[in-house]
């Protein structure tokens, strides 16, 4: 097979057309669309469906571009390193990260990283959907709870908790009453189920409040409008300084924040680095690790 033109076929296929490819890389639409036929001509498939606006991939042609995209990926990082010495991070490292995370800690990470690395372009975007790292072009995703993924590996590197947590001026209810509550989104009436010293217990909530993010709840709860689930790095702070009080910690599964990338094999030395740096930032992996990191 055309090392050559499986590279261009990857092009094509990464940017979704011959034009978008040649403008992003400077080489000729003729030349990557010549070097496509070829491919096809030599699979004797059809990788493209070619309409009158727009391209795209056949199913043959979107198993190759997964199952080749990660091997040219590294054959080319294994380049960069040999020429590179193969130990100096550097060149651009995409990322994506919760957006909870990413408004509590990544800017402090991101440029703690970058100063440590300056060769290393770190670009860092926010969105709590899970991307696809291949077609989007990321190179490690951060994600709370992911779900299964055979094509995908990594660590977890930071654990976190949810807490029932309110102002103190609040009262608790009682068995038969609701509490005002903020949360997240829309919401109806819900029971959330704590646990506490002497015994597990429920309380009710009456949502009066419905708002994007955790950190918009957060300070919605600080003034006293309702109580709320939240995570405890979150609130640490305040509940260490009397703003807020702890109703109780949720009775359910912890939350787990993963670093997860495509291949072990060939590892970047950028995202090396990176793994080695979140390691470093957070040893244990603690709540009260990402809670001083946040308010430090």
């Amino acid at each position: 097979m055309d090392l050559l033109a499986l590279a261009d076929f990857n092009l094509v296929a990464r940017h979704g057309g011959f034009g978008k490819a040649s403008r992003a890389t400077g080489r000729p639409k003729a030349t990557l669309s010549r070097r496509v036929a070829e491919l096809e001509s030599g699979l004797d498939l059809r990788l493209f469906e070619r309409g009158a606006r727009n391209l795209k991939l056949t199913e043959e042609g979107r198993a190759l571009f997964e199952r080749t995209g990660r091997l040219l990926a590294e054959l080319d990082e294994t380049t960069s390193a040999i020429a590179s010495g193969g130990h100096t991070p550097k060149g651009k490292l995409r990322i994506s990260a919760p957006v909870l995370f990413s408004q509590s800690a990544m800017g402090k990470i991101a440029a703690e990283f970058a100063l440590k690395y300056p060769e290393v372009r770190l670009e860092v975007t926010t969105e709590d959907r899970p991307v696809d790292m291949i077609e989007e072009g990321y190179d490690l995703v951060i994600r709370v709870n992911p779900d299964p993924d055979e094509s995908l590996i990594g660590r977890a590197f930071l654990r976190d908790r949810l807490v029932v947590v309110a102002s103190p001026a609040l009262p608790r209810p009682t068995k038969d009453v609701a509490a005002p509550g903020v949360v997240r989104g829309a919401g109806e009436r819900q029971r959330w189920r704590v646990m506490t010293p002497s015994e597990p217990s429920a309380i009710s909530i009456e949502p009066v409040l419905g708002l994007a993010s955790l950190i918009m709840v957060r300070d919605a709860v600080r003034i006293g409008v309702g109580a709320a689930r939240l995570p405890i790095s979150l609130v640490a702070h305040d509940l260490a300084d009397g703003r807020l009080v702890n109703w109780g910690d949720i009775d359910g599964p912890e939350i787990a924040l993963w670093a997860l990338y495509p291949s072990r094999r060939l590892l970047s030395a950028r995202v090396s680095a990176f793994l080695d740096f979140l390691k470093q930032s957070f040893p244990n992996g603690t709540p009260d690790e990402l809670a001083a990191y946040i308010n430090r």
